[in-house]
């Protein structure tokens, strides 16, 4: 993958970048990214932007994974930048338009629907590896910044974990603690609650009407 990468980002610095021949070694890197958790969006553009100058050499399953390679990205929006170099044809296909819905329900935040729904769509999902892993690091990061304390078992539905023990493997990743109670807490107690010294500076000129009212 390292060796590729490298490979492919000194061929996008020239005239190379619009070569039609160079779409099966860019079709061949997507593959890749897809297998061994990889990711390079400006590559995946600029394959989708070869589609577009010829729309006959279309590989659907390419695209596919080019759309869920950008959602293992989140929070950034770059699955918006792929779609918008898609054609209508290519937007109206099924697999097409379920990985578009998918990500509507994440951008949404609508984590329960979306993992009820991905369930449905093994087949697809499963052409990137680690896909699923790479949206639950999404739906932590919203977490994070959302909940100071969340319950174990709503924890694990927004993380769509079945096994009660694998939530272990989140809440340590990310430094929260499990409690007795079934609560997870996201931030310690030291960190929610902290004494502040707060120096407020008046000058003169602010005051001087109040006082000359009271005399």
């Amino acid at each position: 993958m390292e060796g590729m990468k490298a490979e492919i980002k000194e061929m996008l610095t020239g005239i190379e970048r619009y070569n039609p021949d160079k779409v099966p070694t860019l079709e061949h890197y997507v593959n890749l990214q897809s297998r061994e958790k990889g990711y390079d969006l400006e590559a995946n553009l600029a394959l989708l932007k070869l589609y577009q100058f010829m729309p006959e050499m279309y590989k659907l399953d390419i695209v596919a994974q080019i759309l869920l390679l950008s959602l293992t990205n989140l929070p950034h929006n770059d699955i918006v930048l792929c779609k918008a170099m898609l054609s209508q044809d290519v937007l109206e296909d099924q697999k097409i338009g379920t990985i578009l819905y998918l990500s509507e329900l994440l951008e949404m935040c609508q984590f329960k629907t979306f993992w009820k729904e991905i369930n449905n769509h093994q087949t697809l999902t499963g052409m990137v590896v680690g896909f699923e892993d790479s949206v639950r690091k999404f739906v932590c990061h919203v977490i994070s910044i959302t909940y100071q304390t969340i319950e174990d078992t709503v924890l694990r539905e927004l993380l769509g974990l079945v096994d009660e023990n694998a939530i272990r493997k989140w809440t340590d990743m990310y430094g929260w603690s499990l409690g007795e109670d079934g609560v997870v807490y996201l931030a310690s107690q030291e960190e929610i609650i902290k004494t502040r010294n707060i120096n407020e500076k008046i000058d003169l000129e602010s005051v001087a009407g109040i006082m000359a009212s009271c005399f």
